[in-house]
């Protein structure tokens, strides 16, 4: 890593709908993986204690403070960890609310590891068809390696395999490479409705 580097603001969005939870041990391993290279400043948001407050309002302006606080980290991260639950071949409709709720312009470029857990491998594809998808709709910079795990494999936070953690390194690789490369954020100007001179 870059020298130049100093400590990295990392938010992970875990999407599970208890806490503490698979998604949350899955995010830890992950953040774990970053700090082993670079120094960073963690934090996390847990949908299951979020997510109950996100009904007090259809828009954001409605939301209480603690919900208001949580979508400010996520737009101020510098790299996000996304870990969540398959619901259904997909995510959780309380995690995709809150999506919904997070600044369009707010993620552009920011470097994004996503992962996901379910009871059977044949739910790996929902990281590259319901996941990938959403973060590409702000325009973030997704990581080629995404994790999926089993169920069975975080039953013991203790006992995480070679490959699941070789596989947190080289996506934690490939996330500070981006955010290294990332330019400068530069004030974004919306043409349409834009006032003219007089």
């Amino acid at each position: 890593m870059s020298t130049a580097m100093t400590s990295v603001r990392t938010v992970a969005v875990t999407g599970s709908l208890s806490a503490p939870s698979r998604s949350s041990r899955l995010a830890e391993l992950i953040v774990d993986a970053v700090q082993a290279q670079v120094a960073a400043e963690p934090y996390l948001v847990e949908i299951a204690q979020v997510g109950p407050l996100l009904g007090h309002g259809l828009a954001r302006r409605g939301l209480p403070a603690p919900a208001r606080a949580a979508l400010e980290l996520v737009e101020s991260a510098e790299l996000l960890v996304v870990a969540t639950p398959v619901y259904r071949g997909s995510y959780a409709g309380l995690f995709k609310h809150f999506f919904d709720l997070v600044d369009q312009d707010a993620l552009v470029d920011v470097p994004v590891i996503l992962a996901a857990s379910g009871g059977s491998p044949r739910h790996a594809l929902m990281l590259e068809h319901a996941l990938r998808p959403l973060f590409a709709c702000f325009r973030a910079q997704t990581v080629p390696t995404a994790i999926f795990v089993s169920d069975a494999e975080l039953q013991d936070p203790c006992a995480a395999s070679p490959e699941l953690q070789a596989r947190a390194v080289l996506a934690a690789r490939q996330a500070l490479r981006l955010l290294e490369r990332r330019p400068p954020l530069t004030p974004i100007v919306h043409e349409l409705g834009r006032p003219t001179a007089s």
